[in-house]
């Protein structure tokens, strides 16, 4: 692949290297140049273009892409369409993901331009989360390297599903205990489990004692087997392991290098698996006995090596999926920014914007923009056209940050993405939101804000309307600031939702608002109670 600048008379069929305007015409980076661009870019007194242009044992960027994306599909994993040189691996369902780091190297040690990231080893993930993502960096790559890429990416993947679908819980209870901690560490169960559809099969509270503890284990009927003791198992011998044994069992292991989580047991128990829960799994926070938990609900095989290498990475204490765990509830540590996308195209209005529509006193766009100036919210930005001069007026005097979206074209996503890049490191979370949408109040924001807390995995909080139905405005949490500035097409912040479930948290909100947005001059006529002829 030759890169650089050519004179013009070079470039017709060569790739775009860089944005440029043309006259009144805005050619992308990345696509290629035909004659009417050349003639344009000729017009506006360009001599010459930065471009790429292919040579003939070269594949484009997507082409590469697509290419060794298809080569690492395995059952429970689909690929998405190629786009500016990436592909990207999503599971199909929910699972633990298996990665040969061997298979990745090998790919990553072909040619510099060809990258391919992934989700650490034996990651539980959910329906549509991302996996991997192949990127070629130039705009092609040499035809070979990616056939030798392709190669080596058979084999690196593997999304194990759920192979244990019968989970039985025996909580034992001593004098005093107190009922609201059987009932979280049962709700805590049932949300772990529920990450995979499943559900409990039976569940019995009994004396923190060898024999009812034994007979209870010899009375489950699941085909996998959880212990959740009133008291922490502190020794190999001490009251729930030993209750297995005396049913029949056998303890395996105690003990293993996570923190927190380090107080589990494994086991077996006529022909199935056996997990001894340590207290911390009472909290939803990430422990040692997830990883154990997730891996024999998929059917991985969890042996004495496995356990055993559980150590790097194990304190857990820190890491981002389980943020300061002494942190107070709602605290963001950082400011929270709303960005209000109003760089939509108002398609359906015939002719008419309807963020021009009349709300109030004012119009749509600042009505919208004055709700969120009235929340909890730091910063205000509002994402728009270039071309906006009117909406921009409407917001003049009000204490907003106007921002140009050029990919507003693209949809929601192209929005998003542009608004990403003014989100600094001082903003802990944002609240994406939409101008057409005249109910959403000051409050609705300051709901979400206040349901925001990491330590419980509430990183993605979302309005709910009265009656239940799902809406806007969504508050994403630092963690997902990386996805937000990768945004595509016009699904906006969806896409992050559908693969990040866990951490959703549906906030209900006051009356109807967070789902009504207007499209079409009827909509309005009808909010209004007026006649739309």
């Amino acid at each position: 692949m030759k890169f650089g600048a050519v004179p013009l008379a070079q470039a017709e069929g060569a790739i775009l290297a860089h944005a440029v305007k043309a006259g009144g015409v805005a050619l992308r980076k990345g696509q290629t140049l035909g004659k009417g661009d050349i003639d344009a870019l000729k017009a506006a007194g360009r001599r010459e273009v930065t471009v790429a242009i292919l040579a003939g044992d070269d594949l484009a960027e997507n082409q590469a892409a697509e290419m060794i994306g298809a080569a690492g599909l395995a059952a429970g994993i689909i690929a998405s369409k190629p786009h500016a040189g990436r592909v990207n691996l999503l599971a199909d369902h929910a699972g633990v993901l298996e990665v040969n780091a061997t298979a990745v190297n090998a790919v990553n040690a072909i040619d510099p331009a060809i990258t391919l990231a992934t989700l650490p080893v034996f990651t539980r993930v959910s329906k549509g989360q991302l996996l991997a993502t192949i990127k070629i960096i130039p705009y092609a790559v040499a035809a070979r390297a990616a056939g030798v890429a392709a190669a080596k990416m058979s084999g690196a993947f593997k999304l194990h599903g759920v192979a244990k679908t019968k989970v039985s819980l025996v909580m034992s209870t001593v004098d005093g205990f107190k009922p609201s901690l059987l009932d979280k560490g049962r709700r805590a169960v049932e949300t772990r489990l529920a990450r995979f559809g499943l559900g409990l099969t039976d569940c019995q509270i009994v004396p923190h004692n060898v024999a009812a503890m034994a007979q209870a284990i010899s009375e489950s009927k699941g085909d996998l087997l959880l212990l959740l003791g009133a008291s922490a198992t502190g020794d190999i011998a001490d009251t729930a392991p030993e209750a297995l044994r005396q049913a029949g069992g056998e303890v395996r292991r105690f003990g293993i290098p996570v923190d927190p989580g380090n107080l589990l047991f494994v086991g077996r128990h006529n022909g199935r698996n056996v997990l001894g829960l340590p207290g911390c799994a009472r909290s939803l926070a990430l422990n040692g006995a997830d990883w154990v938990l997730e891996r024999l609900i998929c059917g991985i095989k969890v042996d004495e090596a496995m356990l055993a290498g559980m150590g790097v990475g194990g304190l857990l204490k820190e890491i981002p999926t389980r943020p300061q765990p002494r942190q107070n509830a709602g605290e963001t540590k950082g400011k929270v920014a709303i960005i209000l996308l109003a760089a939509g195209q108002s398609r359906r209005m015939r002719g008419r914007d309807k963020l021009l529509e009349t709300v109030g006193e004012g119009t749509m766009i600042e009505h919208a923009a004055q709700m969120a100036l009235a929340s909890k919210a730091d910063t205000v930005f509002v994402a728009l056209p270039p071309e906006a001069d009117a909406r921009k007026a409407r917001l003049a005097g009000l204490a907003v940050r106007p921002i140009k979206a050029p990919d507003y074209g693209e949809g929601m996503g192209g929005s998003l993405r542009n608004a990403m890049t003014h989100i600094g490191s001082e903003y802990s979370a944002v609240i994406v939101a939409l101008a057409d949408m005249p109910e959403v109040t000051p409050a609705h924001f300051d709901a979400l804000i206040k349901a925001y807390n990491p330590t419980n995995n509430q990183e993605i909080c979302r309005a709910q309307s009265e009656d239940g139905t799902q809406g806007h405005p969504v508050l994403f949490g630092r963690r997902f600031f990386e996805a937000l500035a990768d945004s595509q097409g016009d699904s906006g912040g969806r896409a992050v939702i559908r693969s990040s479930k866990d951490y959703v948290l549906d906030v209900k909100t006051d009356g109807n608002g967070a789902c009504l947005d207007l499209d079409t001059p009827e909509a309005w006529a009808a909010w209004r109670g007026e006649d739309a002829r």
